[in-house]
């Protein structure tokens, strides 16, 4: 949900349910590299509350749009980590199966 403001869209409060300071805070990274924010930050207002606040101005572009353009920066970044994870993974287990070790086994 959007808490924004009608006179400036280039400052608003997003507010996520069913999230946690690991998204928020990989959020609040992209959205600091990006040169269009001026100010981003995140709050959990309670411990209990599975909700995060991300707030976010921006030098002039609306805030939703600077939004959605990081997170699917975070959602590239992601991709990119999984796909090198999944490479290496594969490069491990032919290296060992040609030096004739089990490494599935769990002896």
């Amino acid at each position: 949900m959007e808490h924004g403001s009608l006179t400036d869209p280039s400052q608003s409060t997003f507010s996520l349910v069913d999230e946690d300071h690991t998204f928020a805070n990989a959020v609040r990274f992209t959205l600091n590299q990006d040169p269009r924010t001026k100010f981003c930050g995140y709050s959990i207002p309670h411990p209990s509350d599975n909700r995060v606040n991300i707030r976010i101005q921006t030098t002039g572009d609306a805030a939703k749009t600077v939004f959605t353009d990081s997170c699917q920066d975070l959602m590239v970044m992601c991709q990119h980590v999984r796909s090198t994870f999944d490479k290496a993974v594969v490069d491990f287990r032919m290296s060992k199966s040609v030096n004739g070790m089990d490494i599935d086994s769990n002896n």
